[in-house]
């Protein structure tokens, strides 16, 4: 091969990569190129940035949006999102602050998360109810329920939830064999399964206009949407879990804006939010991204109303850079 041609193809191969054309990962390259220009100018202008207090506090900060994000991607792979995952995580700690004993409420959040995923999934599937006023229902609904068990931040967690998220194992911050643990599980069920490729096959379909494909080669669509809401809300709930540790408390409000945040940080990724395009890596440099923003907005003391304001034209960047072929997700 001549350096002239040699050096064209590379050139197409890294525009293919920063533009995500012909692949079904998106563009998670350009999220991680991104994600090296915020740490490069933290670095540069904060002097806390690099510390090792900092950091540790990033990983411990990051670790619910990764997991939250992880579940939003499942959703929005067949085109879908869930407004109700911040509720959930609000309601998980909620209960995990009953003083109930831990081999009680810890198996209970996921046993209840799972039947408000199915609930979602039921409604929007069986009813189809679109999935933004449906989870958005769900959301208020799960919010009301969990300032009634909690109204004010308190109550006392389980000692086996604290200590499975504060201190380091052999050196390594906890946070870390967190993230290990869930990324495992969701590369198995995203890109290592059966499961993950009809996620991919249905939102494909859905993004090109052809919503029945996936369900004319045999792929059992509905149920499949019905177990992706499932999926984010175990997610979220496993959020809950880490944030209840952390925080030690239950707190109704503590997942406000986390769907704000996990939906940003899965556009961010390179997931296509009509479906059939995403990357488990892509969401995680997402969720990051996100996570850096918001330390280095937090030390450059901006208020957290701006935060929320800088978050949303953010999505709407993002989502408003991303190719459709009609209104909608």
């Amino acid at each position: 091969m001549k350096p002239a041609e040699a050096s064209e193809r590379l050139k197409t191969s890294f525009g293919s990569l920063l533009s995500g054309r012909n692949s079904r990962q998106g563009r998670w390259f350009l999220a991680l190129i991104i994600l090296f220009l915020i740490a490069g100018l933290l670095s540069v202008y904060t002097e806390q940035f690099l510390s090792t207090g900092n950091l540790l506090n990033l990983i411990a900060q990051a670790m619910p949006l990764i997991i939250t994000a992880i579940g939003m991607m499942v959703v929005v792979l067949v085109g879908g999102l869930d407004l109700s995952v911040g509720s959930v995580i609000s309601f998980t700690t909620a209960i995990l602050a009953l003083g109930a004993p831990a081999y009680i409420s810890i198996p209970g959040v996921f046993v209840l998360a799972a039947l408000i995923g199915l609930t979602n999934g039921l409604v929007v599937t069986r009813l189809n109810v679109h999935p933004i006023i449906a989870t958005l229902a769900m959301q208020f609904i799960i919010l009301g329920f969990a300032r009634i068990l909690r109204p004010v931040s308190g109550g006392d967690i389980p000692d086996i939830v604290i200590a499975s998220v504060n201190g380091a194992f052999l050196g390594v911050p906890l946070p870390v064999f967190w993230g290990i643990f869930t990324f495992v599980i969701a590369w198995k069920l995203i890109h290592g399964s059966r499961f993950g490729l009809h996620l991919f096959a249905i939102g494909g379909g859905r993004a090109s206009g052809a919503e029945d494909a996936a369900h004319n080669f045999g792929v059992a669509d509905k149920r499949n949407v019905l177990l992706a809401y499932v999926t984010c809300s175990c997610f979220a709930a496993l959020a809950g879990v880490f944030l209840a540790g952390r925080i030690v408390s239950g707190d109704p409000n503590v997942g406000l804006n986390f769907e704000l945040d996990a939906i940003t940080a899965v556009a961010i990724g390179g997931t296509q939010l009509s479906g059939g395009v995403g990357s488990l890596h892509g969401t995680i440099i997402g969720a990051l991204v996100m996570a850096l923003l918001a330390n280095g907005m937090n030390l450059a003391n901006i208020s957290p109303f701006v935060q929320t304001a800088i978050k949303g034209g953010i999505l709407l960047l993002v989502v408003g850079l991303q190719s459709r072929k009609k209104m909608g997700l």
